[in-house]
């Protein structure tokens, strides 16, 4: 038996879903409809919710590669969470004022409830749980940016109800990790089963009326069109939502960079361990280092702990061999045991990958381009499960031509640049990459923060 096939590598969420996932049918022919979506994952599939619900008489399409949930959406680290990265409060803070960041904050903690309201009353079971989240300072290197955390909330006048700082005792009698000097804490954040959440809702949609055409591939988006293998659906607005997965069309290389990330999951622990480390709340947490981990306890109580190594490929490549990594899964499983001493021993019964979208600003974006017809959300930098949510309730109503909020969001419209052509875009993503791991490695041994890191913050990172 080789190395690779001797533990799975199929995320543990899409191995959780009941029944089989037999993918639906190909698309039988050219088809025309008013909106085609080229995504199954969550912004095409709450895109086409939200617009079923606004106006049965629509006819949507959803086109998908593989099956709904096989990308980000069903791999990802189970975090529903209010405090996306890849919107920056600091960037629309100097482009458009505090009350435009606010507003998007404001949005976001708005979104983690309707998640939920929805999944409630369409009756998807995808153990939605709003339990918070906790970002801590795991050493005096972190420490700056986990406070930054809080002074960045209260500048956008977020009161201590949904954003607070927590010292080391109080985060203790939450969860007994093994380093903590504090941490930031929001209740505003929830976990879910991700994948259980994506096949659910192309469930829902489907009843709505919507079809979705598995294992059939867009070859091209243009004006009025989706090209498949299949045939050509002509449609009228033309949603593109593959994320990563935009770096795989001719020509879109240096529109977005497809990261690599992995996650790991733990065995089911006994009630001894939880006895130990506490953790009753269920709350997501992470720690302040740059190349951040993140950690959720399941329903059946694994731990899934994800993050660390962010390998990019050379030509923005794609490839299902990059979703396995030796040394990612080992330093996840070290980060495991360095957070809780007591998991020693404990198997990891399941690791996986898969690649995350990141634009060249790190800013993620929604918008309609009203001439064209082609419509985008994506560019969440690993962080999408709330905001494709948002995304899909902002390019419902830009296609129906609604003025609400959320078409004013400081998102909306946004394009970020391209990144640069190649060998560049390699060599920029490996000084990323390596300064964020330095940094982390030096914090870590010293407990100071890093000079280096300096150059992360350049990038934005």
């Amino acid at each position: 038996m080789n190395q690779r096939s001797s533990y799975r590598t199929r995320s543990f969420w899409l191995e959780d879903v009941p029944g089989e996932l037999e993918p639906r049918p190909s698309l039988p022919g050219p088809t025309a409809v008013d909106v085609a979506i080229v995504g199954a994952g969550f912004t095409g599939l709450w895109t086409a919710y939200y617009l079923a619900r606004a106006d049965p008489r629509l006819r949507i399409a959803v086109i998908e590669k593989e099956i709904a949930g096989f990308g980000g959406s069903g791999r990802n680290g189970g975090w529903c969470s209010a405090s996306h990265t890849g919107i920056s409060h600091d960037y629309i803070l100097k482009k458009d004022g505090r009350d435009a960041a606010r507003a998007v904050q404001q949005a976001m903690f708005a979104t983690v409830d309707e998640v939920g309201d929805i999944v409630a009353r369409e009756g998807i079971d995808c153990d939605y749980l709003k339990a918070g989240e906790l970002w801590f300072a795991a050493n005096n290197g972190q420490l700056g940016r986990v406070r930054e955390q809080v002074d960045r909330m209260r500048r956008l006048g977020i009161g201590d109800e949904d954003s607070m700082w927590l010292d080391a005792g109080q985060v203790r009698a939450r969860v007994r990790v093994s380093r903590c000097l504090g941490a930031w804490y929001t209740p505003r954040s929830a976990s879910i089963q991700p994948a259980r959440l994506a096949r659910g809702l192309a469930d829902v949609v489907e009843r709505l009326g919507v079809a979705i055409f598995e294992r059939t591939p867009a070859l091209a988006l243009e004006r009025g069109a989706v090209t498949t293998p299949m045939g050509r659906v002509a449609a009228d607005v033309v949603v593109q939502a593959t994320e990563a997965f935009t770096a795989g069309f001719e020509g879109r290389q240096r529109d977005i960079a497809p990261i690599y990330t992995f996650v790991v999951a733990t065995d089911r622990l006994p009630q001894a361990f939880w006895d130990e480390v506490g953790w009753q709340g269920r709350e997501t947490f992470m720690d302040g280092r740059r190349a951040i981990f993140y950690a959720m306890r399941s329903r059946e109580d694994r731990i899934v702990m994800g993050g660390l190594h962010y390998p990019y490929h050379y030509g923005s490549r794609l490839d299902e061999r990059f979703e396995y990594s030796a040394p990612a899964f080992g330093a996840l499983h070290q980060m495991l045991l360095r957070t809780f001493p007591a998991l020693r021993g404990v198997a990891l019964t399941h690791r996986w990958g898969g690649p995350v979208g990141c634009p060249r600003d790190f800013f993620s974006s929604v918008g309609l381009d009203r001439p064209s017809g082609i419509a985008w959300a994506g560019g969440y930098v690993g962080d999408g499960v709330a905001t494709s949510n948002l995304a899909g309730r902002t390019l419902r109503d830009l296609i129906l031509r609604r003025d609400t909020e959320l078409v004013r969001l400081a998102w909306v419209g946004h394009r970020s640049p391209r990144w640069e052509p190649e060998p560049v875009r390699w060599l920029e993503a490996q000084l990323i990459g390596g300064t964020m791991a330095f940094s982390d490695a030096q914090e870590d041994r010293s407990g100071k923060p890093s000079r280096v890191g300096a150059v992360a913050d350049f990038f934005g990172i």
